[in-house]
């Protein structure tokens, strides 16, 4: 494991844990050369997945880009980290075990708007505001409407 300091190739693993939700190992590790101590995480890829952009462009599925866009829409919301990390996880595992070598940004939008809606209103409406690109107010009043509506049938 290259040393984010110094980028030496060489570091001895000082500590290893499985995080809180047992989905990683978190290590501890050391650089050899100049003695920084540092974490990293690793985690279980079931098979590697290409995601299908709007455009047609293909790259590769990247979970630090899920879990980036799933935090800006929580952002200064009462979501706790560890609430995010598990519907990443969720996510990412649903879309590993799809079956499929390939699949639309669309499905995956789809999946983070299901996880989203019953974890959290306002980022829900955040993350449908990009998704399905509201152009004008009125699209949010919309939106938030039929999110009251529903919010309002479940109890």
């Amino acid at each position: 494991m290259r040393c984010p300091f110094c980028a030496h190739d060489d570091s001895q693993v000082k500590d290893s844990r499985p995080t809180e939700d047992a989905t990683s190992i978190r290590r501890r590790r050391q650089c050899s050369k100049c003695g920084a101590r540092f974490t990293t995480f690793e985690r279980v890829q079931l098979r590697e997945v290409t995601v299908v952009k709007s455009n047609d462009r293909r790259e590769g599925f990247e979970r630090g880009k899920l879990e980036q866009s799933i935090s800006l829409a929580c952002r200064k919301r009462d979501v706790k980290q560890e609430q995010i990390d598990q519907l990443v996880s969720g996510i990412q595992r649903q879309v590993e075990t799809a079956g499929e070598a390939e699949i639309p940004s669309k499905k995956i939008g789809e999946l983070v708007m299901d996880g989203l809606r019953q974890l959290d209103s306002v980022a829900y409406i955040r993350f449908a505001s990009v998704y399905r690109d509201f152009s004008e107010a009125r699209d949010f009043e919309e939106f938030a409407s039929t999110v009251q509506e529903a919010a309002n049938e479940r109890g």
